[in-house]
């Protein structure tokens, strides 16, 4: 990860651009297009890529988990992600309005048919750009991702391996560039030692 890397989201940034997707034509795509990288950590060509099959259980109802395949996902790294439950509730309503086969993709342009890596990454710039949010890119999401489970994983059980995991990184190297820190944290800490 050369040069600037893309801003994490906050809370309220988060609330803003749901409420502004919500009064979008296509708000329930663009609702889980969003989702997909805050709540999933998807970068743009895993949400490009991404079918109805890798989130669907064999009775054809959203699963409980992401299956991103290796021929969608960056380096070969597919995996499992378990769906955050805002994101499950959003692709259950986009499969409602659409009624898609299988095989069709999750995230689809204006004419119905999938979304290039390229679109994705302009439809982030566009969103964020027009919410006045500067830094952020489509990669703004994957790192508000993968900064929240690595503060959270502890007090669940977890470890930084399990976000390196659900990340896709193939070292904890690359997934704590990632993890952007932060100073009130760092203050209670030092005063715990």
């Amino acid at each position: 990860m050369a040069g600037k890397q893309a801003k994490v989201l906050t809370v309220a940034q988060s609330r803003a651009v749901l409420m502004y997707l919500s009064g979008t034509r296509n708000a329930a795509r663009d609702t889980v297009m969003f989702l997909l990288s805050a709540k999933a950590g998807l970068r743009a060509r895993e949400v490009a890529m991404l079918t109805w099959s890798m989130v669907m259980d064999a009775n054809s109802d959203i699963a409980e988990v992401l299956a991103l395949e290796d021929r969608a996902a960056k380096m070969r790294s597919g995996r499992q992600i378990p769906l955050n439950r805002d994101l499950r509730q959003a692709l259950i309503e986009l499969h409602r309005v659409r009624r898609p086969r299988p095989e069709d993709p999750v995230i689809y342009s204006e004419r119905g048919r999938s979304m290039s890596a390229g679109s994705v990454v302009r439809w982030f710039h566009d969103l964020y750009t027009r919410l006045g949010f500067t830094g952020c890119s489509s990669h703004s999401g994957r790192r508000t991702f993968i900064t929240a489970a690595a503060r959270k994983a502890s007090t669940v059980g977890g470890s930084l391996k399990d976000v390196m995991e659900m990340a896709g990184h193939r070292s904890l190297q690359t997934t704590s560039r990632y993890i952007e820190g932060d100073s009130e944290a760092k203050r209670k800490l030092v005063d715990l030692v």
